[in-house]
């Protein structure tokens, strides 16, 4: 029996990741608020690029989506020409957006009066990891739903896990981004003192990367930060967005964030010196600005 899977929003992440499901031979069907990103996906992989969320998901047994935020969330899913009220009873929601707990638990609630299982299901890798179908996916949701859409997600991921029930998976995904706003501000300051002690930094690198000091960022990124490139991975815009869903929801459940509040100040730095795009490693390129100043 062919699986139909739509996937919903064909942005750096969600292109790749729609990919893989047309290489693993499910019938795919795709819509993107561009359509002619869609049409071009559709010339790239076998599937149908449709020109509305309704036409998209039609008999879908899984539907995708992986949008901006939040409000993007609310317009494709809710409403007459959304996703639960033209989806078929039974399908399957999975939701890869970092967005905030509070809008899982909304959209599960939803979906859950048309007996659609919704799964909030944020992911871990970046650009990288999408298109090497190489992502951590952390889901919220039924158990029942999760046990059938794993193997539909194992196409793109490296590893997955049920965390709890809706909104799990996004909490999760904060936990995620609180720890790596912390590692690269350290890694960044270790790299900026190293570089003012005048020590050959790659030769620091490969030496502490072999002991406790070593991370992921470290493996995957020193180098660029040494060289000072970043127009790759994850855009500084995007995990302030995710550091500000990190701070409300800390507020939430009175947590106290106090590094991660100051590096989001700092991501604003960055950004006002341009570098909106950047990835989140350019965190050092503030550190070496004010060394100038």
């Amino acid at each position: 029996m062919t699986v139909t899977a739509t996937f919903i929003g064909l942005g750096v992440m969600g292109y790749p990741m729609a990919g893989h499901l047309a290489r693993a031979g499910l019938t795919v069907k795709v819509w993107n608020r561009t359509h002619a990103k869609a049409e071009q996906w559709a010339k790239e992989y076998s599937g149908t690029a449709c020109e509305t969320i309704a036409d998209a998901v039609q008999g879908a047994d899984f539907v995708m989506t992986c949008v901006g935020a939040d409000k993007d969330l609310i317009e494709v899913y809710e409403g007459d020409s959304g996703i639960i009220t033209n989806a078929p009873e039974g399908a399957i929601l999975i939701d890869h957006t970092t967005a905030s707990a509070g809008v899982a638990e909304r959209l599960s609630e939803a979906a859950s009066k048309r007996n659609q299982p919704f799964i909030d299901a944020p992911v871990s890798g970046g650009q990288q990891g999408a298109e090497n179908g190489q992502l951590t996916i952390m889901c919220g949701g039924p158990d029942t739903a999760y046990e059938k859409a794993q193997p539909v997600m194992d196409h793109y991921a490296r590893a997955l896990n049920l965390m709890g029930p809706a909104g799990s998976g996004q909490k999760t995904k904060m936990v995620n981004q609180i720890a790596i706003a912390g590692l690269v501000q350290g890694l960044s300051e270790a790299l900026h003192f190293a570089e003012q002690a005048e020590l050959d930094v790659s030769k620091v690198v490969d030496v502490i990367s072999k002991g406790a000091a070593q991370s992921w960022q470290m493996e995957n990124r020193s180098g660029t930060m040494i060289a000072g490139e970043f127009n790759h991975g994850f855009a500084v815009d995007w995990m302030r967005k995710d550091l500000g869903i990190c701070l409300e929801e800390a507020r939430k459940v009175r947590a106290s964030l106090p590094v991660t509040a100051l590096v989001d100040q700092f991501y604003g730095d960055v950004q006002e010196m341009g570098g909106r795009r950047w990835d989140t490693s350019s965190l050092i390129q503030r550190l070496r600005k004010f060394r100038k100043s």
